[in-house]
């Protein structure tokens, strides 16, 4: 196994007590499609995605963050992670083994260092999807997961020395110093980022669009759709990619992204970029500007599942 067991991101799992609500958003005006359901638990697939599923829904009396799921080259790098990770004294939840769930695969679970069910996976079913075209206004991937914590450089170095993720960029102001790091496990410039936040939570999901056009254009239906937009549409500097974010029915931020920025990791050197100023947090000045409520909104509910396993 390479310093760098990890080739992608999977999934993201959540809890909701209003699950019919929460499925509705996403398989509907979202643009995933349900793909399994049984008693309470909802699987769903983006249509340009391989993923068997990139997001699960679960019933439950507690909002929560149920998991984030990545993926591994081979059962054998799956074992031998979860070896390292246990001489390591990271707490498991469980042992490398059969996976009963779409797409099936060959993965464990263990908590990272603010309590997150994280999963790891290899061997799993690849779905059968397809191109997306023009116009078609619905996710073609999953694109990254941000999480909050309230010890950013701990949680970064602690996903650097166990997962072999790697610094991209980092967002800092004079006032606040520090307030994100956005972390890779390949070319693409994240597939996660952690912010700073008063709690353990999750501060967005993000689903990678077409092109533009789509992603302009499904941006639109969600803001048709009564949903209420927190900030966009606009354009970042750090990873150079699109945003609009919204709220799901949960208060959960879900982001329409595009045109994320690949790096050439052999001459890549990380910048500070001074979030205070406009144009980093919007290169093209059509967001609405970035504030103190719109922060707010996505530091999220504290995380009730942290260092608790989901069910399921």
């Amino acid at each position: 196994m390479s310093a760098r067991p990890l080739t992608h991101l999977r999934h993201v799992d959540l809890a909701v007590p209003d699950y019919d609500k929460q499925l509705d958003f996403y398989a509907g005006v979202w643009g995933l499609t349900k793909v399994a359901e049984d008693s309470g638990i909802a699987f769903l697939a983006a249509e340009g995605s391989p993923e068997s599923y990139v997001v699960r829904l679960r019933k439950a009396e507690e909002k929560r963050l149920d998991l984030v799921s990545y993926g591994a080259a081979s059962r054998e790098d799956v074992d031998t992670l979860a070896e390292r990770l246990l001489a390591q004294g990271v707490r498991l939840i469980s042992r490398p083994g059969e996976a009963d769930t779409p797409g099936g695969g060959y993965g464990f679970r263990f908590f990272d260092v603010d309590g997150r069910t994280i999963e790891v996976s290899a061997d799993v079913g690849v779905r059968r999807h397809r191109k997306i075209e023009e116009r078609e206004s619905i996710p073609v991937k999953l694109s990254h997961v941000v999480l909050n914590s309230p010890d950013l450089n701990r949680t970064r170095q602690w996903y650097e020395r166990h997962l072999g993720f790697r610094l991209s960029d980092t967002l800092s102001s004079p006032h606040l110093g520090e307030v994100m790091h956005f972390m890779r496990i390949s070319s693409q410039h994240h597939s996660m980022a952690i912010a700073q936040g008063p709690h353990t939570a999750l501060h967005h999901i993000s689903f990678e669009m077409r092109g533009l056009d789509e992603y302009l254009r499904g941006s639109g239906r969600v803001i048709r759709a009564g949903f209420k937009k927190v900030w966009g549409p606009g354009r970042h500097l750090a990873g150079d990619n699109t945003f609009t974010y919204f709220l799901d029915p949960h208060g959960n931020t879900v982001e329409y992204t595009t045109e994320l920025e690949c790096l050439d990791e052999d001459t890549w050197h990380p910048h500070v970029y001074d979030f205070s100023r406009p144009e980093v947090t919007d290169q093209w000045g059509t967001a609405n500007p970035m504030n103190e409520l719109i922060a707010k909104e996505s530091f999220n509910d504290p995380d009730r599942g942290c260092f608790i396993a989901p069910p399921v």
